[in-house]
């Protein structure tokens, strides 16, 4: 299973707008709240690896 790194760059209300680290992108991806760690705020660093968002 591959491994990806993301940052959020902001929080919306029950979404966060993740962009990748470990690539270059510009692009974001929508992220509903309830599948990211209850602590991340913007600027967090997250570990996307076998379907689950962990802190970095």
């Amino acid at each position: 299973m591959e491994t990806f790194y993301y940052e959020v760059v902001s929080i919306e209300g029950d979404y966060a707008n993740l962009k990748r680290t470990d690539i270059e992108s510009d692009d974001l991806k929508l992220v509903a709240r309830a599948l990211l760690p209850p602590e991340i705020v913007e600027g967090s660093r997250l570990k996307y690896e076998w379907m689950q968002y962990t802190m970095e």
